[in-house]
């Protein structure tokens, strides 16, 4: 009991300074806020699976679980990071090309970028449950400790996948078009 006190307490520092340092590092590599903001969102995503096939396997939250929380945290940070770079360059792409004059040629800049990204977003999830699936069959020593740490990964890769390469580019749009609509707006005031 005291043992788990004693990891509950360093979870609640551990837990909060992983997520500060996930933040800082994608800042780091972005230069923005709303970049930034936008890759976190895959976090929530991710956590979905997690608690559902948490769930379903009815784990209890343990240090075991946290590892493979943080440990998806930053596989998702990661992947977030990519699907932002791809709708990054089709954008600016489209920007070059004089495609971006309004929300039509923005879609399709968006949809060039997330398209070019799901073959490799289903291979990752692909390969890392394919290599996480042994782990949730095992048995034997340490087996209990391992599927707690494979469990939330696995049902959080799932969602994920999902989740970022419908959500993503929806955010995106989003977060662009208000850029599209101010420009156009200033455009017309002169």
């Amino acid at each position: 009991y005291e043992y788990m006190i004693r990891a509950k307490q360093r979870l609640m520092m551990v837990v909060p300074l992983t997520l500060l340092i996930i933040f800082l590092i994608i800042y780091l590599n972005t230069q923005s806020a709303i970049k930034t903001a936008i890759v976190l969102l895959a976090v929530p995503f991710s956590l979905v699976g997690a608690f559902w096939m948490l769930h379903w396997h009815d784990y209890d939250l343990s240090v075991a679980v946290w590892v493979g929380l943080i440990a998806l945290a930053g596989l998702d940070a990661e992947t977030g990071v990519v699907m932002l770079l791809y709708l990054d360059l089709a954008y600016e792409e489209w920007k070059k090309k004089g495609l971006l004059t309004d929300a039509t040629g923005l879609r399709d800049a968006i949809y060039h970028g997330a398209v070019k990204r799901v073959r490799p977003k289903a291979m990752t999830a692909a390969v890392i449950i394919a290599g996480l699936l042994p782990i949730l069959w095992s048995q034997g020593t340490g087996a209990d400790v391992m599927k707690r740490i494979a469990t939330p990964m696995v049902g959080g890769v799932v969602t994920s996948t999902l989740l970022e390469l419908l959500v993503y580019p929806a955010i995106f749009f989003l977060w662009r078009s208000r850029a599209l609509r101010s420009a156009a707006g200033a455009r017309q005031q002169i």
